[in-house]
């Protein structure tokens, strides 16, 4: 299945245009006006690509510029940028060598934690999603001695489940690291859109937290959040940082333009949820088992195959693109996942909500 993107909320498939209710363009700022045309104008005076690591001739003057944009953003005295967000991790998990002795880590995690934790040397537990106990139970069988490291999703892709942070902190032995992927949380949500970190009302000491511009600030690329020594081993160990040619020029102009409207346009925040909990609630009132909370992504599982084509085909009816996957990690028979953009009208949301009354279903 080919798709193309031809507006905020649509898409063609074989030729016909459907409204979208997938991926992670939040805000829909990959196609906003402005962003294009910061991404355009660089390109056309920078080139496609610097051709050289940041740390010999390829650390172009919008790098620094983005990293302060993002700093301000995320209230932090600095951040890190990197290609990408699932490179983020690697490059976290090569300045942290040698520094923990355990790592724990949520089953359902995404796959860059998955394989950045490998790369610590250490032994690794995988305890049951979102499960505090589980947590605290091995971090007592490591023994009073150990470095802990805990790492998970701060908002999870799969249902919009955010992570028990608070839960975590005061749980586990207070020198326990947290490692937070919060790729789809970092632009939505927070009172300031800075994540589950400021969701959970964290400090950021002991706190990694690392993200991507490719989902809320519908751009591209990856940071990272945490305390100095950590970023300062990033940028002098990591291979993943220093042996990596770092993002073109024009997705960097295109970024800085997302994340000056995010914070310009708080407000939006605040749309994009309303419009989750619209559906959310009325997915609620018709009996489907929804996960409750503040997240633009609603998962829902069908009970039967049969029920899935259902839906599928009255989702085609309506004008809507069936988001019907199968991811890892989520059920075997496949499950809609529902991302909710900020720019779907009312008309949409409630076409959206016919397709799945159980009315008529099998």
């Amino acid at each position: 299945m080919s798709l193309r993107r031809i507006g905020p909320t649509e898409v063609r498939e074989r030729g016909r245009s459907l409204v979208y209710f997938a991926g992670c363009d939040y805000f829909g700022l990959s196609t906003h006006p402005k962003v294009l045309s910061a991404a355009r104008s660089a390109l056309d005076s920078g080139g496609l690509s610097v051709g050289a690591s940041r740390c010999t001739t390829g650390n172009h003057p919008s790098y620094a510029k983005l990293e302060r944009k993002l700093a301000d953003f995320f209230s932090v005295p600095e951040v890190v940028l990197t290609s990408t967000g699932y490179l983020s991790n690697f490059a976290v998990a090569a300045a942290l060598r040698g520094r923990f002795t355990h790592a724990l880590i949520d089953q359902y995690s995404h796959g860059s934690l998955q394989d950045a934790v490998q790369l610590l040397g250490i032994p690794i537990h995988h305890f049951g999603h979102r499960d505090v106990g589980a947590a605290v139970r091995f971090a007592k069988m490591a023994g009073p001695e150990a470095r802990l490291t805990l790492l998970t999703d701060g908002m999870f892709a799969h249902d919009g489940a955010a992570a028990p942070l608070a839960e975590y902190r005061a749980a586990l032995p207070a020198r326990t690291w947290l490692w937070v992927d919060d790729a789809h949380s970092a632009g939505v949500l927070g009172a300031n859109g800075r994540g589950t970190v400021e969701l959970a009302g964290l400090d950021r000491g002991r706190v990694v937290q690392t993200g991507t511009l490719s989902k809320a600030f519908g751009s591209y690329g990856g940071f990272i959040l945490a305390p100095h020594g950590v970023l300062a081993a990033v940028i002098s160990q990591s291979s993943a940082f220093v042996g990596s040619t770092p993002l073109p020029p024009s997705l960097v102009a295109g970024a800085l333009a997302a994340v000056s409207l995010l914070g310009q346009y708080p407000e939006w925040r605040a749309q994009l949820l309303d419009h989750a909990e619209q559906v959310r609630v009325a997915l609620g009132a018709d009996g489907w088992r929804v996960h409750r909370g503040p997240s633009p992504v609603i998962s829902v599982v069908p009970p039967n195959p049969a029920v899935a084509r259902q839906i599928c085909q009255r989702l085609r009816r309506a004008g809507i693109h069936p988001p019907f996957i199968k991811y890892p990690g989520g059920p075997s028979d496949g499950y809609f996942r529902l991302a909710i953009s900020r720019l779907h009208t009312p008309l949409q949301l409630k076409n959206l909500v016919a397709a799945f009354r159980k009315d008529g279903l099998p």
